[in-house]
């Protein structure tokens, strides 16, 4: 009975299967039909096996209607404009708003905003200015301020300000779109990026009248304008105007005042700041942290830097690359770079991995101080913890490996950075090219100097300076010319540094007055050519070995016409003149106390202070008025006494 019972259900079971195939389980094979919607998202032939990674949606759209009355939805197009945009599948996009346009489907606005956004991702904003134009008379969806906004947006991360401008106004007269507060907020952070702070004041104080009350980021928008041009008080007048108003500061309003008070050198407001914001309730940021620290770093307060960063992770703040690499590049500026070495391990071991920039930074460093051991073991480390070298990190390292003499290593360096595809560049080979000269291998240097153009590798500014600099230092003069000659036949600018190369070898061949002559040329030449101290000093060591102090003080003194400073070389070769070449012999030290007086003259305050450190140095006590000249000029009257008191307390406490 119980088996008769049983097959008579099964049987049943299978006749409703056979009336109502839809609910199988999905498992079971489903045969199909394409429609004539279909042909523009139709398989190619030998495609078949790439359908499987299509989103869920694609799939159903390529499978078509199955059986019964079911027909796709709108939800699944845009379930398909989201995926395609994140992809950045721009062709698929393309394809399927005209499907949607030819089927009539309705479109919405907040599709086209994806797309927007997904177009900004990819740097292409005039493609997404040209879709907000096609929404209304292609799609038949009427653009509001929310697609003004996200253009708007668009042009402006990509760099378009004033492109930015010219779609507000049009858009706003066309289509009698009322603008929002965050559509004020981007046209003044375009003003702003372009320097227009009056247009960027009077849209602000248009904003009530147009509806739209200023928030918190309309008055950091602002605030940060004024900072980056250096009109720090007014971006502080406006805080005071915004609590007025009712609008109470956030983060991002401190972090902006904090920023420009740093940029501007004025770390003890901006450490008050931080402690204001601490009052108002409000955490202080990585930004804030990374924003105090690279200020820090900037006035070479390295310690006080580290300090902060310990206080920032005591403070459950979680420090970044961008707060390790601020510090590490502080201290190789300051030659520390073995400090450097131990803050990048304690940040390996707090779980962050140094980047490519950091070890470059690090690397350059090490070998500068002459570490060249150090720097080697770095190299091994970073191997090891799986950073790859790019062409930056390879430069470093053969530059470094040049400057400490070990070309051959550098050679090695250069034939494994060629066989993992890394491809060097001009700086890599001017580098191997000044390590060949600097060890009397100028005729590898020149072998090198032929390889750089079978590699298609332009010849620049910079390997024509190491070039005529090497070959100059070698005695090879000639052929330094032509290589100048040369240099001017193909097009190539010279530089300072390919002028002070070429000068320096005329120099040391005897040959001054040609010298002399193409330091004239240069001064004709635009700003990237004009001489630095350098170019002074090689000059004024020519001419005092020529016995031509009196030629030597004149060039001095057009040096400082051309507000050019002198420096410690500058003051060494006109003291050794004065000390062999005058009779009788003078210690310098009323000229150097002259020199003094001279540049206080021209207002160039940090020039007659420095020259004046040299005099201490050498124990050349300056007259008692120049020195009080100088300490009246650095030293507000006020301060004065405080500083003394200071020193007196450091000396005997």
């Amino acid at each position: 009975m119980l088996a008769r019972l049983r097959r008579r259900r099964m049987s049943f079971t299978s006749k409703l299967l056979c009336f109502y195939p839809f609910r199988c389980s999905s498992s079971l094979p489903v045969p199909s039909m394409p429609d004539q919607a279909d042909i523009c998202l139709q398989d190619q032939p030998g495609k078949v096996d790439e359908l499987p990674n299509l989103p869920i949606s694609a799939l159903l759209l390529k499978s078509g209607p199955k059986l019964g009355s079911y027909k796709t939805g709108d939800l699944t197009f845009y379930s398909l404009i989201d995926k395609y945009a994140a992809l950045g599948d721009f062709t698929s996009l393309d394809n399927l708003l005209n499907r949607m346009k030819l089927e009539r489907r309705v479109f919405v606005e907040k599709s086209f905003i994806i797309i927007f956004k997904a177009y900004g991702k990819a740097h292409l904003p005039e493609r997404a200015v040209d879709l907000f134009h096609r929404m209304r008379d292609d799609f038949q969806c009427i653009p509001s301020v929310r697609s003004l906004n996200s253009v708007l947006n668009v042009l402006i991360l990509n760099g378009f300000f004033s492109r930015a401008l010219e779609f507000h106004s049009y858009v706003v007269k066309t289509y009698n779109t009322s603008p929002n507060a965050l559509t004020f907020n981007l046209l003044l952070k375009a003003l702003c990026k372009l320097g227009s702070i009056g247009q960027a004041i009077e849209l602000f104080r248009e904003m009530p009248s147009r509806g739209c009350h200023p928030d918190a980021f309309t008055y950091a928008t602002l605030m940060d304008g004024f900072c980056k041009n250096n009109r720090i008080n007014e971006a502080m007048s406006l805080l005071d105007e915004m609590q007025v108003e009712g609008c109470f500061p956030n983060l991002v309003t401190f972090n902006v005042l904090i920023n420009g008070l740093c940029k501007n050198g004025d770390l003890s407001r901006a450490v008050k700041f931080v402690d204001n914001m601490l009052l108002k309730g409000i955490t202080p940021n990585e930004v804030t942290y990374n924003t105090l620290i690279s200020g820090l770093c900037m006035k070479g307060k390295l310690d006080k830097a580290i300090g902060l960063l310990n206080r920032m992770v005591l403070n459950k703040c979680v420090p970044n690359t961008v707060t390790y690499g601020t510090i590490i590049n502080g201290l190789v500026k300051q030659r520390r770079a073995v400090d450097g070495v131990s803050l990048l391990i304690s940040m390996e071991e707090r779980g962050h991995f140094a980047n490519q920039h950091m070890y470059s930074s690090l690397l350059s460093g090490l070998f500068n101080e002459g570490k060249s051991e150090d720097a080697l073991w770095l190299w091994k480390k970073m191997i090891e913890t799986g950073c790859k070298p790019n062409i930056v990190l390879y430069s470093s390292l053969i530059d470094g490996l040049c400057l400490d003499g070990k070309t051959n290593k550098a050679e090695e360096i250069l034939a494994e950075m060629k066989n993992v595809g890394c491809k060097p560049n001009s700086f890599t080979y001017s580098s191997l090219m000044r390590g060949f000269f600097k060890t009397g291998n100028s005729s590898k240097a020149i072998l090198l100097w032929k390889e750089i153009k079978d590699n298609d590798c332009e010849h620049n500014e910079v390997c024509y300076s190491v070039l005529i600099d090497g070959l100059s230092q070698a005695g090879k003069i000639n052929e330094a010319k032509m290589v100048w000659k040369q240099m001017i036949y193909n097009g190539i600018e010279p530089d300072v540094v390919s002028y002070t190369s070429m000068i320096h070898g005329l120099c040391n061949a005897g040959l001054l007055e040609q010298a002399l002559n193409l330091f004239s040329s240069m001064l004709l030449r635009g700003c990237d050519a004009q001489p630095d101290v350098i170019t002074y000093n090689i000059l004024l060591a020519g001419l005092c070995r020529e016995s031509s102090v009196a030629r030597a003080v004149d060039f001095l003194n057009g040096m400082l016409d051309q507000n050019c400073d002198p420096d410690l070389v500058t003051c060494n070769v006109l003291l050794k003149a004065l000390r062999e070449k005058v009779h009788p012999p003078q210690d310098g030290r009323d000229f150097l106390d002259e020199l003094v007086c001279q540049m206080l003259k021209r207002q160039r305050i940090i020039g007659a202070s420095n020259i004046l450190e040299v005099m201490l140095r050498k124990y050349l006590i300056p007259r008692k008025s120049t020195w009080m000249r100088v300490v009246i000029v650095l030293c507000k009257s006020q301060k004065v006494r405080a500083a003394i008191n200071k020193c007196w307390s450091n000396l005997f406490c």
